[in-house]
């Protein structure tokens, strides 16, 4: 059992409980950091592919599970982030200006539609959003002279004071540098929660007349979070359409959409730990599922290839599984498994027990 005896007030409003939190979260900083000098290239392409993911996956965290707003179209504000970034870089735009103005633009565009938009909810709301996503793609496809149209795009090498951060010639560098924008992006995602801007964001999802009785103006609210969710989501496009090189409409399909909200779904909603495990299991399942498949044909002859759409199938009931059983997603699980540790042995086997009540923070299964 673990006691923290709290000697200060600073201690409620630390970023981590005790330093054996803030220790873990730096050695897995390291080891990202080192990851380069441990494994192979395609690993580590694997990996900054979950590193956008991860990034894509807080900003629609920020709106569905922070803010109670849910969205079918923020493939669209994929699409935005990426062509803005590489179409101010064929400009002549440096990466250190054009990467935030692709973040800015998705913001801005996001927030322009939420303020019609924010006034539905549930269906609706999620409706408007993937005709939001139809929108942005026939505009892509009429803005040729920008967006090249059907044909598509190339997005340039990065370089920043002298140094190639290209995807295929530099993986390494491109990998840190993905690293370094999704830690500095999950600091200010942490220190925005824990400001009354994120606080208004919380009672917002959990209950819009109790906001209102508090003096939110809830409109504002969701616009805003809808606005700081397209912006990042527009970052998480910048890197994709460097990481891809190549890229046109089809690249940003609905299906990205789906597995965003997979990501924040199955990772557990409400949880900016929760946009990194299900990123985690969005990027990396399809890839063990392959390798466990040609293990199969190669150990016991068994060739599983031959059927047509068996990994989407399995990967189909993987993701069924985790929404049907656990629901609170893989973060959730593992805060029961970190709670029952901890008061070990007075843990009781009832005691995450769903529990009625009014707020939605306080229900617990």
């Amino acid at each position: 059992m673990r006691i923290a005896f709290k000697t200060s007030y600073d201690t409620d409003i630390d970023f981590h409980e005790h330093w054996n939190n803030r220790f873990w979260i730096i050695a897995l900083v390291v080891v990202m950091a080192l990851l380069p000098f441990i494994v192979s290239e395609y690993y580590l392409a694997e990996v900054a592919n979950t590193l956008i993911f991860s990034l894509a996956g807080m900003g629609l965290m920020l709106l569905v599970g922070h803010t109670g707003q849910v969205s079918l179209g923020h493939a669209a504000f994929l699409a935005i982030g990426a062509y803005t970034d590489a179409a101010l870089m064929n400009a002549g735009w440096p990466f250190l200006i054009a990467f935030p103005v692709a973040g800015l633009a998705a913001g801005l565009f996001g927030a322009l539609i939420a303020i019609p938009a924010v006034r539905l909810s549930g269906i609706y709301l999620a409706i408007a959003t993937l005709a939001v996503f139809v929108i942005v793609e026939e505009i892509i496809i009429l803005a040729e002279p920008i967006t090249g149209g059907v044909g598509g795009l190339f997005a340039p090498t990065i370089e920043i004071f002298g140094l190639s951060f290209d995807r295929y010639a530099n993986l390494s560098n491109f990998y840190w540098l993905c690293l370094v924008i999704v830690v500095l992006v999950t600091l200010g995602y942490s220190n925005l929660m824990r400001s009354s801007t994120g606080r208004s964001f919380l009672a917002v999802r959990d209950s819009e007349v109790s906001a209102r009785a508090l003096g939110i103006d809830v409109t504002r609210t969701r616009a805003l979070a809808f606005g700081l969710s397209c912006a990042v989501t527009g970052l998480a496009g910048a890197l994709m359409g460097h990481f891809i090189g190549f890229f046109n409409y089809e690249l940003f399909s609905i299906f990205i959409s789906i597995n965003l909200l997979l990501v924040v779904t199955i990772g557990g909603l409400g949880f900016i730990q929760g946009a990194f495990l299900g990123a985690i299991l969005i990027t990396a399942m399809p890839q063990i599922i392959a390798i466990l498949r040609d293990g199969l044909n190669a150990t016991a002859g068994i060739d599983l290839g031959s059927i047509p759409g068996l990994d989407t199938i399995i990967f189909s009931l993987i993701l069924i599984t985790f929404i049907i059983y656990e629901p609170a997603g893989l973060y959730g699980r593992w805060l029961k498994m970190r709670v029952w540790w901890e008061i070990f042995p007075l843990a009781r086997r009832d005691m995450f027990r769903r529990q009625k009540s009014y707020l939605k923070t306080e229900r617990q299964k």
